[in-house]
């Protein structure tokens, strides 16, 4: 899902009340079956594997340019 596709889930979502979301960062290795299972939505960074401080500020950066986007305002690509 591109930047533009998130922004406009995040919306969607907010426009219908889910005001809480969680985010899972999984390990290397990804998350259970389990865990995939519970959520309402699955998301990749990439194909490749970051240190988890690196996906968390990754994760942040998108949801920053995500309510950019949503407010209409100019941001980075």
């Amino acid at each position: 899902m591109g930047s533009a596709e998130f922004a406009r889930y995040m919306e969607k979502s907010l426009i219908e009340g889910k005001v809480k979301m969680d985010f899972i960062i999984g390990g290397p290795l990804g998350l259970s079956a389990k865990v995939k299972k519970r959520a309402d939505l699955c998301l990749s960074l990439s194909t490749l594997t970051f240190p988890h401080r690196l996906a968390r500020l990754i994760l942040l950066e998108q949801l920053y340019r995500c309510f950019k986007i949503i407010r209409g305002e100019p941001y980075h690509k």
